[in-house]
């Protein structure tokens, strides 16, 4: 399969609703999309307006001052303080890392590539691009042999689900069995919400508790669109296993794989700088606790959704008819059916939007309970 091969981008299909969202009285409430609508922080804007003196080529590896704060990010923030600028990489968003990591690792048909059941689609995109299987499963115990890479998504895209460590321990072990890479796609990790992740770290692939101490083929993938309002930088990074980032790096040389110098140095801003993320989880910790009740005094159940950016929600009909319901509300949503066949029931709702707007959806649903 080639890139000729791919499906019509899914988003299309929701073109309709979003018209029919628009012609409400008070307007459109996008709640489709995980897109960040508050201000980037000023300490990270600053950076990068400093950082504008930019005529030599980057480092497709990352300044050394950047690899640092990543290496102490990740010990101060994830609890992962085994690390050294060696095994880690930044990546120009985390997009086109997990839609490109089959290719850079070399597999191919006859190949097995794990998601999960409620799956981002471009694991699945990955995998098809490369000729590989992706097989959907969140059990390890039906991991197949031919297995090269198992991606896992902690909290998850689109259903909040938080696996602790001792779940991801066995994934880990599993994937080890198969002889295959285990990726954590981690970008939602700074926003637990309820039960034990209302005060609790969620875990990383790569804590001590998951590996044992060895990080060998095992990747942490992180993204700073949603913690740091960076969505437009185009900033994330891996880390893990050094043998398969010296590889991951030699390919993405080859390839002009390189983050802009400025926002390198952006990045370190970021990284450094805890104050503007419990800022931001704040703000959407409020339009969480506005939406959320609406939602179910509008006769919605949300499921997981214990962590991340969504809710994801059921009223036990088909999603493109809660679509349609919530489009009639001026509300826009996305269905279950574009994360997979396995939730056809459900929609995710995202809390990027303004506190106005946020409050507006909430408005309307209990109107229409």
């Amino acid at each position: 399969m080639g890139v000729a091969d791919l499906a019509d981008y899914p988003w299309d299909a929701v073109a309709p609703y979003a018209e029919r969202a628009r012609a409400h009285v008070d307007g459109i409430v996008d709640l489709s999309i995980g897109s960040p609508v508050d201000p980037t922080p000023a300490v990270i804007a600053r950076a990068l307006s400093d950082a504008t003196d930019a005529h030599a080529y980057p480092q497709t590896l990352g300044t050394p001052a950047l690899r640092e704060a990543i290496v102490a990010w990740y010990a101060r923030r994830r609890g992962v303080s085994a690390l050294t600028p060696a095994n880690v990489l930044p990546t120009i968003g985390s997009k086109e890392l997990v839609a490109l990591l089959p290719l850079l690792l070399g597999i191919g048909p006859g190949d097995t590539v794990v998601h999960p059941r409620a799956a981002y689609p471009t694991y699945e995109v990955g995998a098809r691009l490369v000729g590989a299987t992706p097989f959907a499963s969140d059990d390890p115990s039906e991991w197949p042999d031919g297995t090269r890479l198992v991606w896992l998504n902690s909290p998850g895209n689109p259903d909040g689900r938080v696996l602790d460590a001792a779940l991801l321990r066995t994934a880990v072990g599993r994937a080890r069995e198969l002889g295959a890479v285990l990726a954590g796609d981690e970008c939602y990790a700074e926003l637990g919400w309820d039960g034990r992740w209302a005060d609790e770290a969620i875990p990383s692939v790569l804590d001590s508790r998951v590996t044992g101490g060895d990080v060998r083929g095992v990747l942490s993938v992180y993204s700073l669109s949603k913690q740091s309002n960076l969505a437009g930088y185009r900033a994330a990074f891996l880390a893990g296993d050094t043998e398969i980032v010296a590889r991951l790096l030699t390919a993405r040389k080859h390839l002009g794989l390189m983050l802009p110098a400025p926002v390198q140095t952006a990045m370190i801003a970021a990284l450094t700088d805890d104050e503007h993320v419990a800022s931001q989880k704040e703000r959407y910790r409020r339009r969480r606790d506005v939406l959320r009740p609406a939602l179910q005094e509008a006769g919605f159940r949300i499921d997981h959704s214990e962590a991340g950016l969504y809710l994801w929600a059921t009223e036990s009909r088909d999603a493109w008819e809660s679509v349609g319901r919530l489009a009639d509300l001026g509300i826009l949503s996305g269905p279950g059916h574009f994360y997979g066949p396995h939730f056809p029931e459900h929609v995710r709702l995202s809390l990027t939007a303004t506190d106005e707007r946020i409050a507006a959806a909430a408005e309307r649903l209990r109107s229409a309970g």
